[in-house]
């Protein structure tokens, strides 16, 4: 991140310390968010359910209570009496109930395409009940639809026409499709609108609200306990950052920093300090057996070469620069496997020690032809040895020509 890659330590910590908190909050505030829409949403539904089985509650008591009696009063028929019913117990509520039907008599019980598509999945599906937040005359609104299924009483007005009352059949003529349902069968919905718009907006006047006061709190929070961190534990971390940098620029393990406290920081200090003795301890070590190493291989008899998993020569005598004719700064680098005829056989070789931990090439005398810088081949006994350099593998290759 180039924003924060020339900044100190300090403000590195209060700007992703201000970001991490930050996305903390918000994602608390959208869940709690969306808890309250949920919350709402699902309130509405019962409610909506509640009314809508009432509604058919009140069909299903009427159409087999009243018999008679809706020939001389018309607010007795079923559909009548239970949309007067749905009125007064929507009236002063959001909730807006009326009873649609595919097959409909009332054309004020005539679907909308939302509810037509949702009583033909009824037909089709067998679903007990659906409802979607879609839009509404222009607006967001709850739909929910309560399937009507035909008890026998229905038959009594929707089965036969010839059975239907009469005052039935004077207004709805022999073919009119509202007749010849059968017990069972789906003969419409109750269908409940809820305008939301009105009770998402009191959700996002509350999260406003949240955000507002909740980010006042959070806003001292981050700097107080910004300014307790840099204080305590960002500025003497700090100053032993730049100590360590000071070590890692000179290369000077003999360093060593003061002692302070016994708390997390001083045994950081504690352990960069041991740190250092052993590293200081591991180079002269490492630089005796290196020049004892490089002693040893010079007054040898036969080329030595000393070369890393990957083939590259890290160390050399002049018996071996004389015979490949190239200088140790020259020799240094190159892979021994390209200065050999059969070089894979020794790549493959290497490989497998690694793998498995031995080969027949180490630790054994083979006869191989080496090449010079000329190109010209010479054949030589080879012998290769295996050490460990840091705890990574190192090969000594000991070469005799032979006359």
């Amino acid at each position: 991140m180039k924003i924060l890659s020339n900044r100190s330590v300090n403000t590195k910590f209060n700007i992703i310390a201000a970001l991490l908190l930050a996305a903390l909050f918000l994602s608390l505030a959208y869940n709690s968010y969306r808890r309250e829409q949920a919350l709402i949403l699902a309130t509405a539904v019962d409610n909506a359910r509640s009314i809508a089985r009432q509604i058919i509650e009140t069909r299903d008591y009427l159409s087999q209570s009243v018999t008679n009696e809706p020939e001389h009063n018309f607010n007795l028929v079923p559909q009548v009496a239970a949309t007067q019913i749905a009125k007064r117990l929507t009236s002063g509520s959001r909730y807006y109930v009326r009873q649609v039907s595919l097959r409909y008599r009332n054309p004020d019980n005539r679907p909308d395409s939302f509810e037509a598509a949702r009583l033909t999945s009824f037909r089709d599906v067998k679903a007990q009940e659906v409802w979607q937040v879609a839009d509404y005359r222009g607006k967001k609104a709850l739909r929910y639809l309560l399937p009507m299924k035909a008890e026998q009483s229905c038959l009594a007005c929707h089965g036969n026409y010839d059975n239907a009352p009469r005052f039935v059949r004077e207004r709805f003529p022999r073919g009119h499709y509202s007749y010849d349902y059968h017990v069972g069968e789906v003969i419409g919905a109750v269908s409940v609108s809820v305008p939301m718009e009105s009770l998402y907006h009191k959700v996002g006047a509350n999260l406003a609200y949240d955000l507002f006061y909740d980010g006042a709190v959070l806003l001292a929070f981050i700097l107080i306990s910004g300014w307790l961190i840099r204080r305590t534990i960002l500025t003497p971390v700090k100053t032993v950052a730049e100590s360590i940098a000071d070590v890692a620029r000179t290369g000077n393990f003999s360093e060593r920093l003061a002692e302070r406290g016994d708390d997390e920081i001083g045994e950081l200090i504690g352990s960069f300090n041991e740190l250092m003795a052993e590293l200081d301890r591991k180079t002269l070590q490492r630089k005796e057996s290196e020049d004892r190493y490089r002693n040893f291989i010079e007054i040898a008899q036969s080329p030595i070469v000393t070369f890393v998993g990957d083939g590259k020569i890290v160390i050399s005598n002049q018996k071996a620069e004389k015979l490949f004719g190239l200088t140790k700064q020259e020799l240094l680098g190159q892979r021994i496997f390209e200065f050999m005829e059969n070089g894979d056989d020794l790549r493959v070789a290497v490989e497998a020690y690694f793998s498995s931990g031995s080969s027949d090439l180490i630790g054994a005398t083979t006869r191989q032809k080496v090449r010079d810088v000329c190109g010209r081949l010479f054949e030589v006994d080879m012998v290769i040895s295996v050490s460990q350099a840091d705890q990574n593998p190192i090969f000594s290759a000991i070469l005799r020509p032979l006359k």
